[in-house]
Order: structure tokens, then sequence, then C-alpha cells
């Protein structure tokens, strides 16, 4: 094993510089040759890396251990999601104490019926290092299933097909699909997509059952490597809508599923900057657009004329409410809107045109709708949660507006939510805008003097991080350690116009606007800088990246879960999988200003020879999303030019992707691992 005090250092002849001209300016790129995933060397390199992070955290493995054990603690390992009515079924999903995986299940008729094993996740698992379910669909008969399954973290799934009368497994396996699989109403089609090298669903393909998937009729070719696919099927059951989009323009097709083999219907056609998304709802259509409202409205327009010519405005564009979506139902509409930062429903009583909002008692929480497919009824099931309440599981019947309580995941050890405190405070940003950070700590955390503090932070793709609660929090709460959500532009916590601010050419308000966070909370006495930890993932990674270049002097340990962190050279590269579609998020550096901006943050470029905070990176080898090289080449920039002795870990996880390890207590050790790195340097004990 590698000696803690040893730094690992790559082979003499892997050191390959590259040096690359763009727009007239030249770049040396010391670390190429990490992207030679197949170079033994490179393997090597990150074995050595993997050795050396292991043995500097050597002497905390009993904390680790201790900090797994707690957190495993907290977890029902027997546990059962709330039933899903689907026809005369009832589906649900349950866990098993020791295993893994969810095993999905149903029972017919009522809850009282007889328990019939769909698929058992953990009898997939065997032998393999990882596995994750992508699709997971029943047939509108409920006699057969289609699922998919990959082993490796690539997001590269092969599609099997169930016959659940036999538990036999047709011969139809499709290989590379993506996560868009739906049935027609005949029970023997089934439509889905498929990738392209640079991971881009950009296929619809109509398959029947019992023909050879090669033969597999071609409905809809995306060329335009910057839109993909997305498929998806109305609450009615009625039509089968798919999509090409990027991040600012989108055109949706349907096709009635009770006529497979018919033509695609377009709404309307791509017209860049204008988004749309369609629901199905009696004779009409139900869309909700940015056509002449940033933060979008909502029109309706007849089945058999849906063309834009037709639209009319039924729920108008208020420039304060972000709309989400609208869910259907026979008798009302849903609306889901974000309001002042926060997520609300409104939903709307067709027969007599009354709205009233669901009320939710926090000042900082977050709620999500389920998939409720009874499309005649009344009820509307939600998951409520916030920084100190569990996830919790509501029906909520819309004409009596009376919510039951259905399920509030279990969390042992005693916890009491009463314990904790929450807040939702503001920091101002350089340019004045008004950044929401919400945060959690124990009650007994002293008031009166700087405590250690971890920063969340993401910024990107309009994605919201919403205060939402994670029975491993409780670990470091528990510690005196304040957990806080920087939500910063590039993010959609403020609706549309917040993430716009956050994108392209503004991208450096959302780098600006978590140092403003972190600078906010160490004035207002929470925390100091040599007690303030930051955490952010993939995107976030980048955040975590670009804030270590930034204000290396306002944290004591950043941690950067795969982070994107070499933005120039992966958007420069068009093969690398997403790239392409990315362009609408970070701009194009093809284009000369935005090289000339994405050079002026980009992580990686801007290494320096100064001090840096803590860091630890982490990898995953199968990524497609942020190639395992990001992480290991901006580590071994760091190593060369960092002129402190803190800690520098790069920890790549050899048989996983993006999200990584798959397995629920596998995931444990990863989160332990992280804490005891975070806690150690922080000053905070463990025992």
């Amino acid at each position: 094993m590698t000696n803690a005090h040893s730094l690992p250092a790559p082979p003499v002849a892997a050191r390959r510089p590259r040096t690359m001209h763009t727009h007239d300016d030249v770049r040396v790129d010391d670390y190429f040759w990490l992207r030679e995933r197949d170079n033994p060397d490179v393997l090597a390199y990150l074995t050595a890396e993997n050795d050396y992070t292991q043995a500097v955290m050597a002497h905390t493995d009993a904390r680790q251990k201790q900090l797994y054990t707690e957190m495993r603690g907290r977890i029902q390992e027997t546990d059962l999601s709330v039933p899903v009515k689907h026809g005369d079924y009832f589906y649900y999903t349950r866990m098993e104490e020791g295993k893994q995986y969810a095993v999905h299940c149903r029972k017919q008729g009522s809850l009282d019926g007889a328990e019939e094993i769909l698929l058992d996740q953990n009898q997939l698992a065997e032998g393999q290092e990882y596995l994750r379910v992508g699709v997971f669909e029943p047939s509108p008969n409920h006699a057969l299933l289609a699922y998919s399954v990959d082993f490796s973290g690539g997001e590269r799934y092969t599609l099997y097909i169930k016959d659940l009368r036999t538990g036999e497994l047709l011969a139809d396996a499709i290989p590379n699909v993506f996560y868009s699989v739906e049935w027609a109403n005949d029970n023997a089609t089934l439509f889905y997509t498929t990738q392209d090298d640079a991971w881009r669903p950009y296929k619809l393909l109509r398959h029947r059952l019992g023909d050879d998937p090669a033969n597999d009729a071609l409905i809809f070719h995306e060329p335009d490597d910057s839109f993909w696919l997305g498929l998806s099927k109305s609450k009615s059951q009625s039509y089968l809508f798919f999509g090409a989009g990027n991040m600012t323009t989108s055109e949706v097709y349907f096709i009635p599923t009770d006529a497979p083999d018919a033509t695609p219907t377009l709404i309307h056609p791509r017209q860049r900057g204008l988004e749309y998304t369609v629901v199905h709802h009696g004779q009409r259509f139900l869309i909700v657009t940015n056509d002449q409202a940033v933060n979008f409205r909502v029109m309706e327009a007849p089945v058999d004329a849906p063309g834009k010519a037709h639209w009319r405005e039924l729920i108008a564009h208020r420039p304060n409410v972000k709309i989400d979506r609208i869910e259907p139902f026979r008798d009302y509409f849903v609306l889901h809107v974000r309001e002042e930062g926060l997520k609300q429903l409104y939903v709307t009583e067709l027969a007599n045109n009354e709205t009233h909002a669901v009320d939710f008692p926090e000042a900082a929480y977050d709620v999500w709708g389920h998939e409720n497919p009874d499309f005649d009824g009344t009820q509307l099931r939600f998951t409520y949660t916030s920084l100190v309440t569990p996830d919790t599981v509501f029906d909520y019947d819309m004409q009596t507006r009376h919510r039951e309580q259905k399920k509030q995941k279990v969390v042992l050890g005693g916890y009491d939510p009463a314990r904790y405190e929450t807040e939702r405070i503001f920091a101002t940003a350089a340019d004045g805008a008004q950044v929401p950070i919400s945060l959690v700590r124990r009650k007994d955390t002293p008031h009166d003097r700087p405590s250690p503090l971890l920063l969340n932070g993401y910024g990107s793709y309009g994605v919201s991080n919403d205060p939402d609660f994670n029975s491993n929090r409780i670990s470091l709460l528990d510690r005196g350690v304040t957990f806080a959500i920087a939500h910063v532009r590039g993010g959609g916590e403020m609706g549309r116009p917040w993430y716009e601010n956050g994108k392209f050419l503004h991208k450096k308000n959302t780098f600006g606007d978590f140092a403003a966070c972190a600078q906010h909370l160490v004035d207002q006495g929470y925390t100091s800088p040599d007690l303030l930890g930051a955490t952010g993932r993939s995107a976030g990674g980048l955040l975590m990246g670009a804030v270590a270049n930034l204000r290396p002097d306002l944290f004591k340990v950043i941690i950067a879960g795969v982070p994107f962190v070499d933005v120039i050279n992966t958007m420069l590269d068009a093969s690398i999988p997403l790239t392409a579609v990315e362009y609408e998020e970070w701009g194009n550096p093809n284009d000369p200003q935005f090289y000339v901006y994405m050079k002026s943050y980009a992580p990686y470029e801007n290494v320096e020879a100064k001090a840096y905070p803590h860091i630890l990176a982490t990898a995953g080898l199968n990524d497609p999303r942020v190639q395992y090289w990001e992480p290991a080449k901006w580590v071994a920039k760091l190593r060369t030019l960092k002129t402190d002795s803190n800690r520098l870990l790069l920890k790549t996880n050899m048989g996983a992707g993006h999200g990584g390890a798959s397995g629920r207590f596998d995931y444990l050790e990863e989160v332990a691992f992280e804490y005891a790195f975070l806690l150690e340097l922080l000053g905070v004990t463990v025992e």
C-alpha cells in the first residue's frame, strides 16, 4: 500500500502534455493523457490515488465504521412503500432486512390479497458489483412487465419483457435503451428510445413482441446533436407523447395509444427559445409554455387542432410565480408552481372554477406529486418533507380538502424533530440579488459563537436544490454541525429568471452567490472560515472547483463529488457524451465570446500556485455524465501547483458511474467516508 506521506505519481512514460490552439489562444494540458481509459498507466495512476487516499484515511477507519453503523441504524431495513392502485392491482415495493435492493410486488383486488413478486432486484444483483433498474412498466392488461437494467453505472440499459403469468422472460431483449419506455394499449407494442455514441437519446423505435429488435420500426430520428428525445403516456392512457428538446427549445408529437401504427402528429414545430409540454384532458390538450411568459403560462387547444394557431390562454402568466406543470384530473386541475422560492400546489375545481392552495406548515420545505393514476378520482397523493420532517406521504381529497397521512419514513434511533430548528435567511450578492439560504441545526448548538457548518450548493440547469430530509445528516447535526443550502442562481428556486441569470454569460453569478452565502454565514456568526465546509456534486462540483479558486480563504474543507471541472476541454470535444446537448447550458466555446468567458471561470484552467482548502474529489470510472478524468486531472494539477500542505484526495469508484454505489448500504460507506473526512478537518470528534 502507498505510504500515507508519499504522493501518487504518474509513470514517466505517461506524461504526455497536449498543446491546444483555440481562437488564437494556446493552452497546454499536462494531464490530457489521463483521458486514455484503456491505458494501463492511467488505471495504475487511478489505483495509486485510491491507495494513497486509503492510506491517508486509514486512521479514520473506526470513525467511518461508527458513522456507517449510526446511519444504517436509522434505517428501518424492512419497509414497504405506499401501494398504488392501477386497475385491479395494488403495486408497491418493499425492502428486506440486510438486503441492498428493492423487491417489486403487487396484490390483486385488495391489500389483503396474496402477494405476487414481480421483480426482486436482489436476485438480479447477485454476482454484480453494480445494479440499477431504469424502467419498470407493467402492460395495460397487467400480464407483462417491461423493465431495464444497467450493471456498470454507464447508463446503457438492456430492456427485458417478463410474462407475469408464467414468470418467464420473453426472447425480446433490447440493448441500449434509455429511460423512456411505454406500452401501446394492445399489450403487444412497445415504444422506446435508444442512445447514440454520445449517450444522447436520439431515436424512437416501435417494437412488437416476438419480433427481432434489429427490425424494430424507426418512428423518429433526431439528427441535431443538441437535442434529445423524451417519451411519456397521458394519464388518460389515450396518447403517447414524445418530444425533442434541449434546455431552451422543444417540440412535441403524439400518437393515439389505441393506434400504435399511426403517423405521429406534431403539435408545434421547434422554434428557438420556445418551450412547451403537453398533457391530455378530454377533448383538449393543456400546454404549459414560456410563449410570451418567462415564468410560463397554461394554454389549451383542441385535440383535433392542436397547433399553436389554436392555443388559447387558460391560466395567465404571473411574473413572480413559475409554473412547473399542470396535472389533469377529470374534474380538477392541479397546478404545480414555485412561488417565493417554495413549491406550492393549487387545486382548481372545474365545475365552479374555484381555486385553493394546499397549505404546508413550515417556512422551508419540499413537496412533490406522485403518479396519481386515477384520472377520474378526487385524490391527490404527494410527499411532503423538510430539513427536519422525514418524507411523509399524504392523500389529499381535492373535494373535501382533507388530507390523510399514509406513511412517514421511519427514522430509528430515537430521532425527535423537536430537537432541531430550521431557518430561511438571505445573503446579498455583489449585484444586490437576495440569495436564499435554508439551514438546520440542533437547538442546543451554541448561538453565541461560530459553529462547524457544511454549506451545500448546485446552481445549474434550472434544477432547484430544495430543503428536504436526509437521515444521514443527523450524524452531523448531533455533533454540532449546522447544515445549510445556498439556493444560488443557475438553479430554479426563484423562478426562470433565477436560472437565466446563472447560465451562459452569467454563470459567474452562481459562484459569487455561493461565496456571498458563505460570507454572510460567517458575518452573522453562524460559523467561521476555519469551521466551514462546502460540498456539491456534478455541476455542484463545478461550483466547488470555482469557489476553491475564487475564495479559498473562506473554506476549511471542500468535498467535490464527480465534479464537472474540466469545462473548456469537455465543451470543445463533441465526441464526449452529452457535450453538444450542454451547449444550451454553458454556451459553445467554439464561439470566441463563450470561450473567453468559460476560460475565465473553468476550475481546471484557473488552478493557481496558492493555498487551497482541504479537498476531497470523487469520481466514477464508468460515469458517462462527468468523465472520471475531470476530477483526476483537477487533482493532479492541484498537486503540482498548490502551495499549502492541506489534504488533497481523489477517490475513484472503479465499478460505478455518476451516482456512486447502487446498493443502499454500499452507498452509506461512501457517505461515512466523506463525513469522516469533513468532521476530522473541522475539528469535530466522532465519538
